[in-house]
């Protein structure tokens, strides 16, 4: 399993290549929330995600042969763009297998950053056959979204940061899709305090890892008719454990309730946040008798969002 001491080693590796990105204060949220909030602001981050930091702690470990065969990924646009721009700049190509309704924001930060789009129906086996039939076609090496050790210690670096500015805090909220962002989160806080509480923030209509928490082994989705592109995915068989183990909740979050937490960003933070990142914000205000009086790090986990299809 993925320790703090990985998580160093990944921060040390991608400095030179990442954003330390700001944390921001909102007075009115936190008059709102009743809680004091920092927002840890991936939004600003190279190719507009946390997902550059997992893309490069992988791609800087590839070796040269493992570049030169090329690297395939499936991707709901983030991570493509990601990892396109890590590979590209070690001079290497990359195929992303891409659902068909991804927003055109995702599919243009895919191509600007060097990767070529492969196109896959929007539902996991079609994203997984298309890939299988790519890497056999071509050989090459596939660097997963989340469900890899090196994706997970590079997004604990997030977390990581967050804590290091701001060592105080009593909770994190972070998204949850397929798992890499959380369990890196999970395992920087509670590596470096055990006693901060962390809570995954994840859509109702895709919540296979707060389901899956409660069976006790992982579950499909049922559905993943929500506007949080980014969190259709389902939980890893690397990342579920470190979640179960280490979670203290996992918070489900409406439509409508993601959409008021993405009006509120965009009107009184004057940043632009995408749905699958202002979760954080909705999953703390559907609970704000849990963190009232608390100090909670939200991590804003990107900010790629179509502006010809916002969701009011």
């Amino acid at each position: 399993m993925v320790t703090l001491k990985d998580i160093a080693a990944a921060h040390d590796r991608i400095r030179p290549f990442v954003h330390r990105t700001p944390i921001l204060t909102n007075k009115s949220l936190d008059d709102l929330s009743g809680a004091t909030l920092y927002f840890k602001c991936e939004n600003f981050q190279k190719a507009g995600s946390f997902k550059i930091r997992g893309a490069t702690n992988t791609v800087e470990q590839l070796s040269q042969t493992e570049l030169d065969r090329g690297v395939a990924t499936t991707s709901s646009g983030n991570h493509g763009a990601a990892l396109s721009m890590a590979v590209t700049r070690r001079g290497g190509k990359t195929k992303v297998v891409m659902p068909h309704n991804t927003p055109k924001i995702k599919v243009n930060n895919v191509e600007r950053n060097g990767g070529e789009v492969v196109w896959c129906d929007p539902d996991q086996p079609s994203r997984e056959r298309i890939l299988h039939e790519l890497v056999e076609e071509t050989g090459a090496t596939v660097v997963h979204p989340y469900n890899d050790e090196r994706i997970v210690a590079g997004q604990g670096t997030a977390a990581k940061e967050l804590l290091e500015d701001h060592p105080d805090l009593d909770s994190i909220i972070s998204p949850v899709s397929g798992g890499g962002l959380l369990g890196g989160t999970l395992l920087a806080t509670k590596g470096l305090n055990p006693e901060i509480e962390v809570f995954g923030a994840e859509p109702s209509e895709a919540d296979d890892a707060y389901r899956s928490l409660e069976k006790g082994e992982i579950v499909a989705n049922k559905t993943i008719d929500t506007i949080c592109d980014g969190l259709r995915a389902q939980i890893g068989t690397i990342t579920f454990p470190i979640i179960q183990e280490h979670v203290d909740g996992i918070i489900t979050v409406t439509e409508s309730e993601i959409i008021d937490a993405m009006k509120m960003v965009w009107e009184r933070m004057k940043i632009i946040a995408e749905p699958s990142s202002v979760i954080t914000l909705g999953a703390l205000l559907k609970n704000k008798d849990m963190f009232s009086g608390k100090k909670v790090g939200l991590i804003l986990s990107g900010g790629n969002v179509d502006l010809n299809q916002l969701p009011w």
